[in-house]
């Protein structure tokens, strides 16, 4: 009987803290190895390419490249990765589009610290894991008071970018821009529409 083959890993988070103990707890796993680690998306993509592991441990929040994008990159160029998101919500919106980008996994950041090992394993043998906790949240979430224009418009808007800028984007003039953003801002009853962006994408609905 042949041993298992080890499952080479990259771990990519830019908290060090977080990163350095993400590391800790898989290389005490028998049968993981930690080949590569990245502080930022660009950087896990190309120690991805450049070390080719089985899985790939991603934050989903990463400056540059955020996890989704680079389980997307890493679809195209390295399809043999299986790759494991790592967050701390478990949004409707976020846990859907990781799921449809090509993620194998999605992890809350205080699970067990054994959950994690668990998850690569399963990954690594063509398994999929979505964390129970994150579901239920996700399924508990409210839906969003905003229409698909007003999400539209919050998006394009971000926290301060110009009215003009914002209707030229969206092909609108700038009053409709300027009533949309009212409207959004009462919806959520935000104070202002810094806030109103900040609580819609908290809640996934941008």
């Amino acid at each position: 009987m042949t041993d298992a083959p080890t499952i080479r890993v990259l771990v990519a988070e830019d908290d060090e803290l977080i990163r350095v103990a993400l590391i800790a707890l898989l290389e005490r796993e028998q049968g993981i190895e930690v080949v590569a680690r990245a502080a930022d998306g660009r950087q896990a993509i190309q120690q991805a390419l450049a070390h080719r592991p089985d899985v790939a441990v991603l934050d989903l929040q990463m400056p540059v490249v955020d996890g989704i994008g680079v389980v997307v990159e890493l679809g195209r160029a390295l399809p043999e990765c299986a790759c494991v998101i790592l967050t701390g919500h478990g949004r409707p919106r976020v846990l859907r589009t990781a799921l449809a980008s090509g993620a194998r996994g999605f992890l809350a950041k205080g699970a067990p610290g054994t959950a994690l090992a668990d998850v690569v394993r399963r990954v690594f043998a063509g398994q999929r894991y979505v964390d129970p906790v994150l579901a239920a949240d996700a399924l508990t979430e409210p839906p969003s008071p905003l229409t698909p224009r007003e999400a539209e418009v919050l998006s394009a808007a971000g926290a301060d970018r110009p009215v003009p800028e914002i209707a030229r984007t969206l092909f609108l003039s700038a009053g409709t821009v300027r009533n949309h953003l009212a409207t959004i801002t009462q919806k959520l009853g935000a104070g202002s529409r810094a806030e109103a962006y900040r609580i819609a994408q908290d809640h996934g609905w941008i």
